[in-house]
């Protein structure tokens, strides 16, 4: 962990109660002087006890309520918002169900250094992703393909959700226009970056599919996705 900067890490939540704690004491395994923010959606099977529980015992750990399930993007808002108020320098997107591994968090303190957002590929090396159905596979990486094709940027994982920002990066965005909810937050937010000339830069890693709980993916949110890619290309083209 890089000296002198204050680091958090936000964990969006929602019915995770069984991987919750065995993803922030492995975080702190890796990376033991940073912070982690809960972002909970008021998960029915106790997330939230969860989370308060632990921030009690641990003054690492904080957790914030949301009232109700009202999407990835948004509670990723609300964790942008808690870090810039509180100074943070290094802001971390990630995910708490452990496909994320913990084991590349010193990857990022490093690439960071010279960059000011930096993205956890599964695809910058060949296809990194286990225990996916190849259908879930094929529409995810074909999916980034597509988007990266539509937006022109040189990112092979558009839509991966591991990332960290310096704190200056996350100060330039202006909340208020970040329209999208779903995993095409993910997009919206490195497409407004990089038109905005901040440096960007993807990392190996390698995404396994989370043991416990159901996955938060549905068709909505893919046809979310679609939908944004053009809506950024033409928002550019028009100004």
């Amino acid at each position: 962990m890089s000296e002198n900067k204050k680091t958090l890490i936000i964990l969006p939540t929602y019915n995770e109660q069984e991987n919750l704690e065995k993803a922030i004491a492995a975080i702190f395994v890796v990376v033991p002087g940073a912070n982690i923010l809960v972002v909970d959606d008021n998960s029915p099977d106790g997330t939230g006890a969860i989370a308060d529980r632990v921030a009690a015992e641990d003054q690492r750990v904080f957790a914030l309520h949301r009232a109700g399930k009202s999407g990835l993007g948004k509670a990723y808002l609300d964790g942008f918002r808690y870090a810039l108020e509180k100074g943070y320098d290094y802001i971390f997107e990630m995910d708490a169900d452990l496909s994320h591994d913990p084991r590349y968090l010193p990857d990022f303190f490093s690439a960071v250094e010279t960059s000011d957002l930096v993205i956890g590929s599964r695809y910058i090396k060949g296809v990194n992703v286990i225990n996916w159905p190849m259908a879930r596979l094929l529409l995810s990486f074909a999916g980034n393909m597509y988007a990266r094709f539509v937006t022109g940027m040189n990112v092979t994982d558009l839509t991966g959700g591991f990332k960290c920002f310096r704190r200056e990066a996350l100060a330039a965005l202006d909340f208020s226009k970040i329209s999208s909810s779903g995993y095409s937050f993910q997009i919206e937010v490195s497409y407004i970056l990089w038109k905005k000339g901040f440096r960007i830069r993807e990392i190996p890693i390698i995404f396994v599919d989370r043991q416990f709980g159901e996955t938060k993916m549905s068709t909505g949110i893919i046809r979310e996705a679609l939908f944004l890619i053009w809506k950024l290309r033409f928002r550019n083209i028009h100004r």
